[in-house]
């Protein structure tokens, strides 16, 4: 299971059914967990924590260094969860002093020449397409689908249940459930069809339609917006998980379409 042209420091720990293919370095400090494949050319640096059935696709690069001159080779780590599929050419660099870390979780699948910058946080489930680019310190949420070519800027926070239009560069907050297009990125209604593909009903995709319109249809800025949703609404799961994101923004959140 392990290609005698492979270089796996001794230290290294190296899970049960692993297969490691030929010209893959796995340096010392780095733990993966059964059953993972790591793919031709591929590096697994210093500090990488990965869990169980990840597919490592060729020449990815997994844990490297931050490209961040604030770094000082403190001790960091980079943490895959379970179950993803890591294309060629995708590069995740390992935490700073900042976060202590950067997060991968589970299911997620990151097509070629992706890009995740240092103590960035992703959820599961997410779909992100060729050649996005995520600067440091962005988190993305659960479920979340990014189109090709993508540019986010560091510090932007992607909500749940997103569909983010191919290209796009953002740098203001997405919040949960929506469509993102134009340029500048906008909102561009709620992504119905994946939330319907994700087990939402009708009352709640109607919910959600009705609090953006406070926050894009209405002419409120959005604390007025806030404040009218939580006294016109009924607590629940899907006012409570925007309010929650929105409030919590200190970027701001996107912005309704110019037309």
């Amino acid at each position: 299971m392990i290609h005698p042209s492979a270089v796996i420091d001794p230290e290294a720990k190296i899970g049960e059914n692993v297969e490691i293919g030929p010209f893959v370095t796995i340096e010392k400090n780095v733990v993966i967990g059964d059953g993972c494949q790591i793919m031709s050319g591929a590096v697994i640096c210093y500090g990488t924590r990965m869990g169980k059935n990840n597919r490592i696709f060729p020449h990815a690069v997994i844990g490297m260094v931050p490209q961040d001159l604030k770094f000082k080779g403190e001790e960091t780590t980079c943490e895959i969860g379970d179950n993803n599929s890591i294309r060629e050419f995708v590069t995740i660099n390992r935490g700073t002093a900042s976060k202590g870390k950067t997060v991968v979780g589970s299911n997620n699948l990151l097509m070629a020449y992706v890009h995740i910058g240092h103590d960035c946080v992703f959820g599961n489930n997410i779909i992100v397409s060729n050649a996005c680019q995520f600067a440091g310190e962005v988190e993305v949420n659960d479920c979340a689908v990014v189109g090709g070519g993508s540019l986010v800027h560091q510090f932007t926070r992607i909500g749940s249940y997103v569909m983010i239009q191919g290209g796009s560069r953002l740098g203001k907050d997405v919040p949960p459930y929506v469509m993102v297009g134009r340029e500048p990125a906008s909102f561009e209604g709620l992504n119905i069809v994946g939330l319907k593909r994700r087990g939402f009903n009708v009352a709640q995709i109607s919910e959600a339609q009705e609090i953006y319109k406070y926050l894009f249809q209405k002419n409120l800025n959005t604390t007025q917006a806030v404040t009218a949703i939580e006294a016109e609404m009924q607590p629940s799961e899907i006012r409570d998980s925007i309010l929650a994101f929105v409030k919590s923004s200190p970027r701001g959140i996107i912005r309704a379409p110019r037309d």
